[in-house]
């Protein structure tokens, strides 16, 4: 600081001290803008270099969280009998003689849609005869079917089939 190559300031009980900017040689215009081209060139590979990093630390975070390798292969092993036990299931489904002829099938939807126009029938004539009943009773639908011991198919969760 005595030589004059740092400068010192005072700060209270604290001493600063500093290079001498005044020794040093002043820049041209050209320099500077130079200096400032290398700035914004550097500032912009700096940008380019960090969306690269983030697109890499993407990848690792979606490659970290995938399967391991060996796992993988533990998966497709599983996957490749499950795939061969079906279709021997459906080898012996396609080979099997005891199929349902279309006959058959047919028999059996008309023999259907018979009883459940009987269900119906039956039923609505069941509902008929227990209005009738419960008009001139004096206590409840629910307490007479009580006494009586009915039980309904709403009782049992029993649906009426679909029409097919």
């Amino acid at each position: 600081a005595q030589q004059g190559r740092v400068r010192e300031k005072v700060y209270g009980k604290q001493k600063i001290y500093f290079a001498d900017q005044e020794q040093l040689p002043a820049a041209s215009d050209a320099e500077l803008r130079g200096l400032d081209g290398e700035i914004a060139a550097r500032s912009s590979q700096l940008q380019a270099l960090q969306q690269s990093c983030r697109q890499m630390e993407a990848e690792l975070k979606d490659l970290n969280s995938s399967m391991p390798t060996p796992e993988i292969a533990r998966e497709i092993e599983a996957l490749r009998k499950d795939c061969a036990s079906y279709t021997e299931k459906l080898e012996r489904i396609k080979s099997a003689t005891n199929h349902v002829t279309p006959e058959e099938k047919e028999k059996v939807c008309r023999e259907q849609q018979l009883y459940r126009r009987e269900w119906r029938r039956r039923k609505r004539m069941a509902t008929e005869l227990l209005d009738a009943i419960l008009e001139g009773y004096p206590k409840s639908k629910k307490q007479f079917f009580e006494e009586v011991g009915i039980e309904t198919d709403e009782d049992h969760g029993v649906v009426l089939p679909a029409t097919t």
